[in-house]
């Protein structure tokens, strides 16, 4: 009988060590959350932290205007190169495989998964990964809160190839800079099969709309510039100057709108990043890391010739931050998913469950009285 309840015990210890990180509830936050509700992110693209946030920055309303107005983390980095599979990881906390790691450019094609390791990570190779992995927005859902993806210059929502097709919006096509690869809600099965795609991966031109009040304003948004204006391309389709002078544009047209909306003001965050240092090819490149990130199971290096995706910084606008402070402590994307859980409450996903990731803290809303006007209008 003793023998008995031995194999049993054993049986019982490997199965909680191949337990998915779903399941887990690590990674340090504080004691007590702010009462944010509305969580907006935006992302840019592929510039060096130098570039974005040095004194000569081509976007100054980003790196003097808002930056006055907000926390600047100035050790926040990126995961991997290239673009995909930070996007990717934002959402669901899984590292790059080879397919996402070269966004998909071979074809858009179904993640066929092995398994999953103790890290909650899917072991395989492919693009769009299988309803066995779960997302953000999952979580959202079945907590009966709400999430949106926007995402500029996407012709029809929830805009993807068709399984096994090639990725007709890798560069810009008919005058339009929308990337699939700078949206990763449409790489989940969990996503892509539901109705709430259609209903909830939408253009941006529905943004407005949705910011009159705080009922229509989700609890989650991500909000994403066509390749023009998050920075990636240095020209534009119309042949206007693209780059960090075209993203400046952007986030005062944006940014305004978002930190006078009636959800913001109340109980909003809004982070502004970059996916990923710029990048090269050439042996300086940009592929740092920090937070310990962990080599992923499906790629030799998360940022292909080193461990990450580069330092890129961050700027953190909320009524619980306190305007012009900084913050030195490192982050990365698993860490803000990390953080984004924690304010609503939810499980660690992937990644954003290791042991000892720094998520954001006390020292990050450091108003908890959540009285910081943001004034984000451009002088």
């Amino acid at each position: 009988m003793r023998k008995f309840v031995g194999i049993v015990a054993v049986l019982a210890a490997v199965v909680a060590m191949a337990a998915p990180a779903v399941a887990r509830s690590s990674g340090t936050s504080s004691s007590k959350q702010p009462p944010i509700k509305h969580v907006f992110v935006i992302n840019l693209e592929n510039k060096s932290f130098d570039e974005t946030w040095g004194a000569s920055s081509p976007a100054p309303y980003l790196a003097q205007t808002l930056k006055a107005q907000g926390l600047f983390l100035d050790q926040y980095y990126g995961i991997a190169h290239f673009s995909l599979g930070n996007y990717i990881a934002e959402i669901s906390g899984q590292g790059p495989s080879k397919a996402t790691q070269n966004d998909c450019i071979a074809g858009y094609v179904d993640f066929v998964s092995t398994g999953t390791d103790a890290d909650g990570q899917a072991l395989g190779d492919g693009c769009v990964y299988p309803t066995s992995v779960k997302t953000l927005p999952d979580q959202l859902t079945a907590k009966k809160l709400t999430w949106k993806g926007y995402m500029e210059d996407m012709a029809t929502p929830c805009l993807h190839p068709e399984i096994g097709a090639k990725d007709e919006h890798l560069v810009p096509s008919g005058g339009l800079a929308y990337a699939t690869r700078h949206n990763p809600f449409v790489y989940f099965h969990t996503i892509i099969d539901s109705p709430d795609c259609a209903k909830n991966d939408v253009p941006l031109t529905q943004l407005g709309t949705d910011l009159a009040s705080i009922k229509t304003t989700a609890s989650y948004n991500m909000i994403t510039p066509g390749s023009c204006n998050d920075a990636h391309d240095a020209k534009c389709p119309d042949g206007s100057t693209g780059g960090l002078t075209a993203a400046n544009t952007w986030l005062q047209t944006w940014v305004p709108k978002i930190t006078s909306s009636p959800a913001f003001k109340k109980d909003g965050l809004l982070v502004i990043t970059f996916d990923e240092a710029e990048v090269t090819g050439t042996p300086n490149e940009d592929t740092s890391a920090c937070c310990n990130e962990p080599k992923p199971p499906n790629v030799e290096q998360a940022g292909q010739t080193g461990p990450g995706g580069g330092r890129v910084g961050a700027l953190l606008l909320s009524p619980y931050i306190k305007a012009a402070s900084t913050s030195s402590t490192p982050y990365n994307h698993y860490a803000l998913l990390c953080s984004i859980e924690n304010l609503f409450g939810l499980q660690k996903l992937g990644y954003a469950g290791m042991s000892g990731l720094q998520c954001f803290d006390s020292t990050v809303y450091n108003n908890p009285k959540g009285t910081t006007k943001v004034n984000a209008a451009a002088s």
